[in-house]
C-alpha cells in the first residue's frame, strides 16, 4: 500500500490518493469526519479552527462506501481559501503580498529557502505546515477501519502536557475515558496541565508534551529480524518521526531500559496449554528484534513546542539580513491532543502497510481469513 499527499496550508485544500487498499472494505464516512473534528479540537488550539470545518470528500476507489480496489483518492478542502486566494491560487495570484522573511526559528522556512531557493517562506511554509496533516488523519481513519477488520485496535492518549506528567499506567480498556480537553487520563493532572497552557497563552509561549500510542490485537510476526529496512520498530518509528514537530520515539521502557539492569528489562518467557507462550510483562512494548511479539504495542512520542511564538523569538530578515522578530502566524499554543489524534492515524496507516505486505490479498475477505490463520 502507498499512500501520497498534496495540497498547501492555504491553497484550495489537501489531498490523498491511496494505492493498494483491497477491495470489499466498508467506510464509515462519519467516523472519517468525526476524527478530523477531534483533530481541531483540544485545549490551547488557536484561530484557524474556527474558521475549518473539515470535512472529507472520496473523489475515487469507493462505490456505494465499498473499495473497489483501485486508487482512492480523498480531498479536504480549504474554507480559508477564499481569504487567500488573492496570493495563493496556482491559477495565477499576487505573489507580492503575504511574503514571509522573517524566517522562525524551529520551522522549515530558513532551511527550505535554502534548499529550494527564492526569498518569499511562504512557499516553503505552506507545505510544511501541520496542516497537511487534516488529509493524513481521514487516510488513516480508512486505514483503522482496515485493521478493526482484522481484530486490530489503535488508541492514545495524553501522557504529558506543558511539563505536567500523568505517572500513572493504564490498561487499554481505560484509555477510551481519556478527557475531551486534553486526552489525559486523570482531571487533576489535566487542570495543572491546562494552568500551564493559560501560562503560555497569557505571556505569547507554547508548550509541548508526550503522547503514549498502544495497539491491541496484533499477532506475533510483523516486522523482520532478517533485513533492517523491514524492523517493524524502525518502520513504524520512521513514520511517526515523519509527523511535524516530532522530537522522540520510544517503544515500551525506551530510554528507561538504558538506566536498568538485564533483569529487570527484558519480559520473561512463560507457557501453559491454555495460553500458550506468554509474558508477565510488557517492557519491550510488544516488539522484539524488530517483530511483533503478540503483546501490546506501547509507543510514546516527544513533541516539540509549536515553534510560531506569539512573542516572536530572535531571528534574521531573509532578504535585508537585519535582526528582527520572527513573524508570526495564526498558531495555537498547545496541539498535544490533535497531535495524539494525528499520530494515531499515522500508526494505523504505517501498521496497515506492513500487514497487507505480509498477507497479500486483493479483497478484504481473503486477507481476513489469511490473518485468522496466523499464530497470536
Amino acid at each position: 500500500m502507498n499512500i501520497t499527499t498534496a495540497g498547501e496550508s492555504h491553497g484550495k485544500g489537501l489531498f490523498c490518493i491511496i494505492e493498494g487498499l483491497p477491495a470489499g472494505l466498508t467506510l464509515d464516512l462519519a467516523e472519517i469526519n468525526e476524527y478530523l473534528a477531534l483533530r481541531q479540537t483540544g485545549y490551547g488550539r488557536g484561530a484557524r479552527q474556527k474558521i475549518e470545518r473539515d470535512e472529507a470528500k472520496i473523489l475515487s476507489g469507493v462505490r456505494d462506501l465499498r473499495t473497489l480496489g483501485s486508487p482512492v483518492t480523498l480531498a479536504v478542502w480549504n474554507r480559508d481559501y477564499a481569504n487567500w486566494k488573492d496570493y495563493m491560487a496556482p491559477e495565477g495570484c499576487d505573489v507580492s503580498r503575504r511574503t514571509l522573511t522573517k524566517v522562525r526559528p524551529g520551522h522549515a522556512d530558513l532551511t527550505g529557502l535554502k534548499k529550494y531557493g527564492g526569498t518569499d517562506a511562504r512557499n516553503i511554509l505552506e507545505r510544511a505546515s501541520a496542516r497537511e496533516t487534516a488529509v493524513r488523519v481521514a487516510a488513516g481513519t480508512i486505514c483503522r477501519q482496515m485493521l478493526r477488520e482484522l481484530g486490530i485496535e489503535v488508541i492514545g492518549y495524553v501522557r504529558s502536557a506543558g511539563g505536567v506528567t500523568d505517572e500513572k499506567e493504564y490498561a487499554f480498556d481505560e484509555l477510551s475515558g481519556r478527557l475531551d480537553e486534553l486526552y489525559m487520563m486523570d482531571k487533576y493532572v489535566q487542570a495543572r496541565a491546562m494552568a500551564v497552557i493559560d501560562e503560555c497563552k497569557d505571556t505569547g509561549d507554547t508548550c509541548g508534551g508526550i503522547a503514549e500510542l498502544r495497539v491491541r490485537g496484533l499477532k506475533c510476526g510483523f516486522g523482520s529480524c532478517m533485513t533492517s529496512a523491514q524492523k517493524l520498530d524502525g518502520r513504524l518509528a520512521g513514520a511517526l518521526m515523519a509527523v511535524q514537530a516530532v522530537k522522540g520515539v520510544e517503544f515500551g521502557l525506551g530510554f528507561g531500559a538504558a538506566v536498568r539492569r538485564g533483569s529487570a528489562v527484558h519480559d520473561e518467557i512463560y507457557y501453559d496449554e491454555e495460553q500458550g507462550y506468554y509474558r508477565k510483562t510488557n517492557h519491550a512494548g510488544g516488539v522484539e528484534g524488530g517483530m511483533s511479539n503478540g503483546e501490546e504495542l506501547v509507543i510514546r512520542l516527544a513533541k516539540k513546542p509549536i515553534p510560531t511564538l506569539m512573542r516572536g523569538l530572535n531571528t534574521v530578515d531573509y532578504v535585508s539580513h537585519e535582526a528582527v522578530r520572527a513573524a508570526t502566524e495564526r498558531s495555537d499554543v498547545c496541539s498535544i491532543k490533535a497531535f495524539t489524534v494525528i499520530a494515531e492515524s499515522v500508526l494505523c496507516t504505517e501498521l496497515s502497510k506492513v500487514v497487507l505486505e505480509r498477507l497479500g490479498g486483493d479483497n478484504l475477505a481473503e486477507i481476513k481469513e489469511r490473518y485468522e490463520r496466523l499464530p497470536k
